[in-house]
């Protein structure tokens, strides 16, 4: 079992130790990366005048923790925080010194599921992310009563590649398994490989964080998906462990 990791930066790096780890060979190929957000100074003031922050990453929280201590500021303690996912809320946790609560299941759909969002009407709500990306959040809180504002803290930046070059040195990697960890990225990877490449490309077996990711690499005519249900480390390993277990007794 050969797994291809997507995931970009030091949590990719560290999803690849923890696999190999356990016996797994792994092949570190980041689809983006991050730079700080246009709207990232404008986070200080935004703070001031919210009663809920959410968190959508581990990047809107780092880049908001760095731009924070780097210009005097700190996390208000008289507000609430929420956060999509565990490490997410773990990270956003430890530097505003308060509990934050995320949903057993890391997307927007259980996210609003979540009690402190029951009755949001007249809620001031500041959701920290990337740009772009889903709306439903902001779209259903707004249509409950809530008042909410997006501050983009970071930048998302995809890296094109050659796919005819990289697929070679994948199929000598022997990868049979992939790791995509948001659909954004799962639509920019299949569009990079050529045409020619397909046939490997839908015989791979996807990892993905949702059903919803999961249905929608299925639309693209990927045959073999594993909705594990978290984008966190220790979830995708287990599954990807559980998965070799499978195998090995088959």
């Amino acid at each position: 079992m050969s797994v291809l990791v997507t995931r970009p930066g030091q949590p990719g790096e560290a999803l690849c130790r923890q696999l190999q780890a356990v016996g797994i060979q792994t092949v570190h190929h980041p689809l983006m990366d991050f730079h700080a957000g246009s709207e990232l100074e404008q986070l200080p003031g935004r703070l001031e005048q919210c009663d809920l922050v959410i968190a959508v990453s581990q990047q809107a929280v780092l880049y908001s923790q760095e731009y924070l201590t780097q210009h005097g500021f700190s996390w208000p303690s008289d507000i609430r925080y929420l956060a999509i996912g565990q490490k997410t809320a773990q990270l956003l946790s430890n530097f505003t010194q308060q509990t934050v609560n995320y949903p057993a299941i890391s997307d927007s759909e259980n996210f609003l599921s979540l009690p402190e969002l029951s009755a949001p009407v007249g809620l001031r709500v500041e959701i920290l992310r990337g740009n772009g990306g889903r709306d439903l959040i902001a779209r259903q809180l707004t249509s409950q009563g809530a008042v909410v504002n997006y501050c983009e803290v970071y930048q998302r930046d995809m890296l094109p590649f050659n796919a005819r070059v990289a697929v070679s040195e994948w199929q000598r990697a022997a990868i049979d398994c992939v790791i995509i960890t948001s659909e954004q990225q799962l639509r920019f990877f299949v569009t990079q490989i050529a045409e020619h490449n397909m046939p490997w490309l839908l015989n791979q077996t996807f990892y993905v964080p949702s059903e919803r990711v999961a249905h929608d690499a299925q639309s693209l005519g990927i045959k073999h998906t594993i909705a594990v249900g978290s984008a966190s480390n220790s979830d995708l390993v287990a599954a990807i462990l559980a998965e070799k277990n499978d195998r090995n007794h088959e």
